[in-house]
């Protein structure tokens, strides 16, 4: 059920056929036509499609959707579309109401458009959430957006200074946005007093900086913004619902195909070409009488109307090369033809060249400007230098073959900050190509980001992502990245499966290790800036690999700590960087602190507890200070019995959280730490088991049988295996 009333600006019919009821029912309220499958009154409507026809207060009847007071702007019958409204959550420094709003599309055959609806925050000092209902592990984003002063904000620019947007997922039945204020407006009352948080047709929404942080701009829309739905029937593929026994096939008509819904489960159909109607009734796609429509269907000649499609001949004495694009002419001698139609053709053809030689040429120049803005030719200088760095500088064709034109099947991942690709080069290898959506115009920046580009190309760790090249003859440089298959720890963490206390040590080991190669061993020092579970890969062995640098900086050489704008993530950010605006390498030891409670605690990083969001770092000090740790741990790790070891990497997470940045120890100690707690560990379990060392294949039955609830790289192999059998 629905359960929030939204307003109605017009109801449209946004379609090439005619719309059709149910034999019988009523096709109009008011000026507005009811297509099957949507109907008014028992009978008339597929399941779920429900209309009523109500009458508005200034007189109108308007189609609401079924026992609700929910009506659309519009409705897309061929794409599948419905366009709603939605409260706009509102926060300001002198106010508290509408700090939180909702939708939710249970029962329906609806879900939120995933491609054109985008989450927006506005405001200085705002922190915004979209969640789904429930359980807050299977959906949960949101954005910082911050400004220290006005000059920051620039219009039209939504990048997290003053704006920032990220997407939703596919398949999204329900929402609830929560915004609030960091710091309570400290600073900024005086140019951002409100902020807002919407989700909303991507094209409605442009930003126009620091007018869009006063009230003004609530009230202008209403408190309200646009939201595209899409609808499909039921919850089968084509393919599925024409097999099933005593399926309810919605795809009746004879002259109609099934396509299946990209955004959630279930399928549309449409008329084939050549015919109009409706594909959800029995004989309701006609065919087209093409010949009484010569600008849709020209014909110079005779048309002769088939089904679904036409013949256009010329009449006898004329002549066309095509009469349905040229004009039908009387026959002429062969030579006078010949010369007639030979040198039209011939200065056709000499004027496409001379178009396309200049077309080529414009797009020539236009990539030799993208390869020198974006530092192309000072990379080459870079690669022809150090000939024996192994990174190249791809062209844009070579990655359009690679991803298939940058085919929707290939999409990796999606974020703020744009998109990673899947591909496979020439030479067989997966790679992933990372195409960003924020550009920066000043080239004396993008040389100065060339140069940190060749800089992260020669990291050489073995738990670090390696970045294979780069493309600089396109509008937004891409990245190349190597392929990892296995996904993130995250995944593993808190939907794949159970991971024993000797995995978790041997992943935060090697994450701590490669981070401590990027502060201390990278020449200049690499701080990450994002360091999350979800940026932690592992491959098919499960080996640690430290990845996406979208936020990383290249540390000046006179100073271990600058001032910069950091895109983090929630619950992981350092908070001395929102009191200072200062990145240090602390701060990613702060991150990773996080991660180490999260394998432990076995809960996200913010996670929800009854009505309200939970701090994870906080949580776990609290109870540590207050002598219940065990409370908060997760009980399979609780019941590996070593709590000594798990005691002492909770000791070591509570320095790392520390909230001043000085007090934490550096990411060198924390990967020293832990190799010493993996060796101690392994110490025991040798004392404890001595048989180990003499017989390799009972150390193997004896692991599986004691640890037949967790997960490792061996019952993960294991698995694998068992699965091709």
């Amino acid at each position: 059920m629905m359960v929030l009333g939204v307003s109605l600006l017009q109801f449209l019919l946004v379609t090439l056929v005619a719309s059709q009821a149910m034999p019988g029912c009523q096709d109009k309220c008011g000026n507005f036509s009811i297509p099957y499958p949507f109907g008014i009154g028992e009978g008339c409507f597929r399941e779920g499609f429900d209309l009523d026809c109500n009458r508005t207060e200034d007189g109108q009847f308007l189609p609401y959707l079924g026992g609700t007071d929910i009506y659309s702007r519009y409705m897309s019958f061929s794409a599948g579309e419905m366009g709603v409204t939605q409260y706009i959550a509102q926060h300001c420094y002198n106010k508290s109401d509408h700090t939180r709003t909702g939708y939710s599309l249970w029962g329906g055959p609806y879900t939120f458009s995933s491609t054109q609806n985008t989450f927006t925050v506005l405001g200085c000092d705002t922190d915004a959430t979209i969640r789904k209902r429930g359980n807050l592990t299977e959906f949960l984003t949101g954005c910082y957006s911050v400004c220290e002063n006005p000059n920051m904000v620039s219009n039209g620019s939504c990048n997290g200074i003053g704006c920032c947007q990220t997407s939703i997922p596919k398949g999204l039945k329900d929402f609830v946005i929560q915004i609030d204020s960091y710091n309570n407006y400290s600073g900024v009352i005086g140019f951002s007093p409100c902020s807002y948080a919407f989700l909303a047709d991507r094209n409605w929404f442009t930003f126009h900086g620091l007018s869009d942080f006063s009230g003004e701009f609530y009230d202008k829309h209403n408190g309200e913004a646009p939201l595209v739905l899409e609808w499909a029937i039921g919850n089968q593929t084509c393919e599925e619902a024409q097999r099933a026994p005593n399926s309810d096939y919605a795809c009746v008509s004879k002259n109609s195909y099934c396509y299946d819904s990209n955004n959630a489960p279930g399928y549309r159909c449409n008329c084939s070409s050549g015919y109009e109607g409706n594909p959800y009734l029995e004989g309701g796609c006609q065919d087209i009488d093409e010949c009484k429509d010569k600008v849709a269907f020209p014909c110079s000649g005779i048309c002769t109307n088939k089904q679904g499609s036409y013949n256009c001949e010329c009449p006898k004495g004329k002549h066309s090369v095509d009469p349905k694009v040229y004009e039908c002419k009387s026959q002429f001698p062969i030579v006078p033809v010949a010369v007639g139609i030979g040198i039209p053709l011939l200065l056709i053809l000499i004027g496409s060249w001379i178009y396309l030689g200049i077309q080529t040429r414009e797009l020539n120049v236009l990539k030799e400007k993208y390869y020198q803005k974006n530092g192309g030719k000072h990379l080459e200088q870079l690669l022809a230098a150090n000939p024996n760095v192994a990174f190249k500088i791809f062209s844009k064709e070579e990655l359009l073959m690679a991803t298939d034109k940058f085919d929707e099947k290939n999409i990796l991942g999606q974020g703020g900050q744009g998109m990673v690709f899947k591909g496979v080069l020439s030479d067989n290898r997966v790679v992933a190509i990372k195409k960003s959506i924020v550009s920066d115009d000043d080239e004396m920046q993008n040389k100065q980001f060339a140069n940190e580009i060749f800089i992260l190309s020669q990291i050489n760790h073995k738990n670090v992502v390696k970045l294979l090249g780069y493309c600089a003859e396109v509008e937004i440089p891409m990245l190349v990245y190597e392929y990892i298959s296995n996904g993130s720890l995250f995944n593993l963490i808190h939907r794949e499966g159970r991971l024993c206390l000797s995995e978790c040590l041997r992943i935060a080991t090697e994450a701590a290790s490669a981070l401590a190669y990027l502060h201390w061993d990278a020449f200049p020092p690499i701080l990450h800036g994002d360091v999350k579970s979800s940026n932690i890969l592992l491959d098919e062995n499960l080996m640690t690999k430290v990845s996406d640098f979208g936020t990383s900086k290249l540390t000046p050489k006179d100073t271990d700590q600058f001032a910069t704008f950091v895109q983090g993530t929630r619950g992981y950010l350092d908070p001395e960087y929102f009191q200072r605006g200062i990145l240090t390498d602390r701060s990613d030891v702060y991150s990773f602190g996080v991660i180490l409670l999260e394998l432990l605690a076995r809960k996200t990083a913010v996670f929800r507890q009854g009505n309200k969001e939970i701090n994870l770092a906080n949580v776990v000090l609290s109870s540590m200070k207050e002598d219940r740790l065990v409370d908060v741990l997760d009980h399979q790790v609780v019941n590996e019995g070593r709590m000594d070891l798990i005691i002492e990497v909770c000791k070591l997470a509570k320095r790392c959280v520390n909230v001043a940045g000085e007090e934490r120890p550096t990411m060198k100690e924390v990967a020293m730490e832990l190799a010493g707690l993996t060796v101690f560990y392994n110490q025991t379990v040798v004392q404890n088991h001595p048989w180990v060392i003499n017989n390799p294949e009972e150390t193997k039955t004896l692991r599986d049988g004691e640890s037949s609830d967790c997960y490792t790289s061996e019952s993960r192999a294991v698995l694998s295996i068992d699965a091709g059998r």
